[in-house]
């Protein structure tokens, strides 16, 4: 008996090309659809032909007509939008075209969340310098200024004063913006040492939605640049409910029927209020729910492409699994010393640094939360000594920037 086919639309994301063939292994044959004008995909696709079948879609997206597909998916934000306008030509289980640009437009997103009854943030457009006035007018100071469509915290920041937001607006790349009302968190709920957010990690199928984790989160690096995750979180019962429901009133609210999806959650003194949808795999995500939970994301994603049900076990950590950003602040322009990388992969409960940055790179944090330096991977007893650990990081890492 064949195996069904999945069509994955490739771009840079939440999966590797290599994670999701392993994910697949017994479940389906992935068809990697890719657009060489893409640059990541354009590095990666003479040796995805040696690895598993390639279809080119860069002249035509009508070739996957003749592919067979059972299933469509993608792991890369950039590529929602055109998945669903695939998966609605063929007839193939996605998101609705409506659902992807709720999942990717912030204003419309919000705007969807409130008419759900969501309670969240004042929002405001700002497509314009000259919209700025009315907006700050509308969501108050201090006021969060993002871009409409993208992600990681590229140019997010936050804005005390209308004179900031105008200067800032003049530093990021043209594009819509959309101005929000700042959401002060409750930092008693997670605890000291983690941050004041949280992610839940939840998989629909034929529009019933399953969670899968909830992700505990370490403080944010000024703007609002991420600094890693931790699973499972230090949320109590009640609290993790309540961030269960809302994640989930949230999904319905902007039309997700299909597809593992990554909701941000902030703890607030009022409760908790959804950050935003993603639409896919959060990033990195996967790796942590693998190693804590021994659940394949990737797997579910590709199942859930498939409209097959889902088998989601009660949960069994076996330690505190951890990702720890290394984050430049903000002054930085320039990595000018990096020392400890191999005394700290020596150390136990670390069991990998990953160095994405090199002496003498440029670094800018407008870019967002990909701006790090590199990812150490450990895990822990107990959060405790999470903490211990990334206290362990920062004592064993020399760093200096100009």
């Amino acid at each position: 008996m064949m195996s069904p086919r999945v069509g994955v639309l490739l771009d840079f994301g939440a999966a590797t090309p290599m994670s999701v063939l392993a994910a697949a292994r017994g479940l389906c044959e992935v068809v990697f659809l890719c657009d060489r004008a893409l640059p990541y995909v354009a590095s990666v696709v003479d040796d995805l032909a040696d690895l598993g079948e390639v279809c080119d879609i860069t002249a035509s997206d009508d070739r996957i007509e003749g592919l067979r597909l059972a299933g469509l998916v993608t792991f890369s934000e950039a590529q929602i939008r055109r998945t669903a306008e695939l998966a609605e030509r063929n007839g193939l289980t996605y998101l609705s075209p409506p659902a992807a640009v709720a999942v990717t437009d912030k204003y419309i997103q919000r705007r969807l969340l409130s008419e759900a009854g969501l309670p969240g943030p004042r929002c405001r457009m700002v497509s314009e310098p000259g919209d700025l006035p009315a907006a700050v007018a509308e969501v108050g100071l201090p006021a969060v200024l993002k871009p409409r469509v993208g992600a990681g915290s590229a140019h997010t920041c936050r804005v005390d004063s209308l004179a900031e937001a105008a200067e800032r607006l003049q530093e990021f790349p043209a594009r819509p913006f959309v101005a929000e009302e700042y959401l002060p968190g409750d930092p008693s709920v997670a605890g000291p040492g983690f941050g004041d957010y949280v992610s839940v990690e939840s998989v629909t199928v034929a529009g019933t939605v399953r969670h899968v984790e909830v992700t505990g989160k370490f403080p944010l690096a000024p703007p609002f640049r991420e600094t890693g995750y931790v699973v499972p979180s230090t949320l109590s019962a009640s609290w993790r409910r309540a961030v269960l429901e809302v994640a989930e009133a949230a999904l319905h609210a902007v039309g997700v029927t299909v597809g593992v999806t990554h909701v941000e959650v902030k703890l607030t003194p009022a409760g908790p209020r959804v950050i935003e949808v993603n639409g896919r795999l959060g990033g990195y995500v996967a790796d942590l729910v693998r190693r804590a939970q021994r659940i394949d994301l990737v797997r579910m994603a590709l199942a859930a492409a498939l409209d097959r049900p889902v088998d989601i076990p009660e949960p069994e950590y076996r330690r505190c699994a951890f990702q720890y950003f290394l984050t430049a602040p903000m002054e930085a322009n320039v990595l000018r010393r990096l020392d400890g990388v191999e005394r700290l992969s020596r150390q136990s409960g670390i069991h990998h640094v990953e160095m994405l940055r090199r002496v003498g790179d440029r670094l800018d944090w407008r870019r967002g939360t990909l701006e790090y330096l590199g990812i150490v991977y450990g895990s822990a007893i107990d959060h405790d000594s999470v903490l211990d650990l990334i206290a362990m990081i920062d004592d064993v890492l020399m760093v200096e920037f100009a």
